[in-house]
């Protein structure tokens, strides 16, 4: 009996022990806040996959970040090398870069502290941070936390699922949810290097314009499209195109799409003029970025305006919220090609 007494208290025991050993939400919330305060740098390299719109969009994301505010976001599209860009912060601001068509646009704006950003490391954090009820569980190789999210022009997002190196406490793997829980956006960390020893000109604005970051020249204004194809929005937000206008410009054409209904607006596409210059004098937008899945484009009062392909897209309506004008821009698709 006493064999049996000393084995089960010796089971009991192991279990004590073992649910000592194993961290808490609170411990290891602890460990990822005294890594971000330690870290001087960081460098990172992810597969960035939107299962948003008709077609799956994959980028490459390479991630520079110094204490506390400079960071720089390389955003290679893997179908389309003209449609990489960059967002940077550095000591002038916030800057959204377009290198191969020389364009940019400097904002006035808290980026990336005022939405999340699912492949930011301090932005991770801050989700967690802010909601008090982050669900959490350690699986054999991960700490995983579920948490909201912060998308202030997207609602349809609402969750996020981040896994974290039990070893390491960098991100792994981000999975941004819709409202059935279904992952529209996956970010799949390649590299994670704390304390990255990153060139001075890391942050600046014209070396990253100028130089070859993603392999790709400058677009020389004899290099863009010969026709502009009119792209027509499939969520036109209950509004139908009620007139269409066209004209000639130095650079070739501009379109003037108007649509009238339960909320109206305009769409004007024009090709584009991608002269050297251009890239000198960034456009200032008082507004934010915004991610359109296929590009990054910039919010401002009433309007929501982006580059694709060569072309310039500016959307405008008093009366669409933030949100349906992402939704009515992501929904532009190819109808006909004027010549």
């Amino acid at each position: 009996m006493k064999k049996y007494s000393l084995l089960i208290i010796g089971v009991l025991l192991c279990l004590v022990l073992a649910a000592c050993g194993e961290k808490s939400k609170e411990d290891v919330m602890e460990k990822l806040e005294s890594v971000a305060e330690d870290m001087g740098s960081y460098q990172s390299q992810a597969m960035m996959t939107l299962e948003i719109g008709k077609e799956e969009q994959v980028y490459l994301v390479e991630v520079a970040h110094k204490k506390d505010d400079f960071y720089r976001v390389l955003l290679k599209n893997e179908q389309d090398d003209e449609g990489s860009q960059i967002i940077l912060r550095n000591a002038d601001g916030v800057f959204v870069l377009t290198p191969a068509l020389n364009k940019s646009f400097q904002f006035q704006s808290e980026w990336p502290t005022n939405n999340s950003q699912p492949y930011l490391f301090q932005s991770l954090l801050q989700d967690i941070e802010n909601d008090s009820e982050a669900g959490f569980k350690s699986t054999e190789n991960y700490y995983v936390f579920e948490t909201k999210t912060s998308y202030e022009s997207n609602s349809n997002l609402p969750y996020q699922t981040i896994y974290f190196d039990k070893k390491t406490y960098t991100p792994v793997l981000v999975e941004v949810l819709d409202q059935d829980k279904n992952p529209l956006v996956k970010v799949e960390f390649s590299s994670f290097d704390i304390d990255a020893d990153l060139p001075e000109n890391t942050f600046d604005m014209e070396t990253n314009m100028t130089s070859s970051i993603f392999g790709v020249p400058v677009m020389a204004q004899e290099d863009l499209p010969s026709t502009l194809t009119v792209l027509y929005p499939n969520e036109p937000m209950g509004a139908e195109l009620v007139e269409e206008n066209q004209m000639d410009t130095e650079n070739g054409k501009r379109v003037l799409l108007s649509y009238q209904g339960e909320k109206d607006f305009t769409i004007i596409q024009e090709t584009l003029n991608v002269s050297p210059t251009s890239a000198a004098i960034p456009e200032t937008v008082s507004g934010e970025p915004v991610d359109l899945g296929f590009t990054v484009g910039a919010f401002s009062d009433n309007s929501l305006e982006w580059y694709h392909q060569g072309v310039q897209y500016f959307l405008a309506s008093e009366q669409l919220t933030k949100e349906e004008m992402r939704e009515v821009a992501r929904s532009m698709s190819t109808e006909e090609a004027i010549k």
